[in-house]
């Protein structure tokens, strides 16, 4: 029973990585549709955030019925709740990827970026795909070394953040008012994106060392 337990547990942690490694795709894909307006490639992300979401019902699903049936303590306890959470939080960042493909179909056939903040934004984009690379390999190893890069990627995701305000109040600000909105919100998607990725290192550090990180 005990060893049937056991697999059960590491096929929770495999199918997290499997999550993690789709929204790793997404926030890969949608980053490049938006600098590219490529609209086939945003409407893969879109439809594509189905699944994750799927994915996060089955594997919620799986943990309840694993607390119902199997009453665990201790580690064990502590792998399922972290299993639901660290599901909830993967959804979120599908969800995240989703609004930044849906700008760049909301804006098609332009570009939803202006080109003087081209390079502002790209280098959102591979901050936050350091985030989701990141959060796999932290899912895969449990490495806590792979956890201090990615709140490092994120707090770099908090600076990008206050740039893309100064890009507009810096009085050189050349786009449209429309232009504007959607790179305050593009920032506002990438840097929650860091913020959920953190809150997935915070979960795999409880999991390592039994106690929560200091905020």
């Amino acid at each position: 029973m005990r060893e049937i337990f056991e697999a059960e547990l590491t096929q929770l942690g495999d199918d997290l990585v499997a999550m993690a490694r789709r929204v790793e795709v997404a926030i890969t894909s949608a980053g490049r549709a938006l600098l590219t307006a490529d609209l086939p490639l945003a409407e893969s992300v879109i439809a594509d955030d189905l699944a994750i979401d799927a994915m996060d019902r089955e594997l919620d699903e799986r943990c309840v019925t694993l607390l119902a049936r199997q009453q665990p303590v201790a580690t064990d306890l502590r792998v399922i709740v972290s299993g639901l959470r660290i599901a909830t939080t993967l959804e979120r960042m599908g969800d995240l990827a989703r609004h930044v493909a849906q700008i760049t179909r909301r804006c098609y056939p332009e570009r939803a970026v202006p080109e003087q903040t081209v390079d502002l934004v790209s280098e959102m984009g591979h901050a936050a795909e350091r985030v989701a690379e990141r959060t796999v390999r932290l899912l895969a190893t449990r490495d806590l070394a792979v956890a201090d890069d990615l709140e490092r990627d994120d707090d770099h995701l908090d600076e990008l953040h206050t740039a893309s305000f100064a890009a507009q109040l810096g009085g050189t600000w050349t786009g449209t008012r429309q232009q504007g909105i959607d790179l305050t919100l593009l920032a506002r998607y990438y840097e929650r994106f860091g913020d959920h990725g953190v809150s997935v290192a915070g979960r795999i550090r409880y999991l390592v060392t039994g106690e929560w990180p200091d905020d």
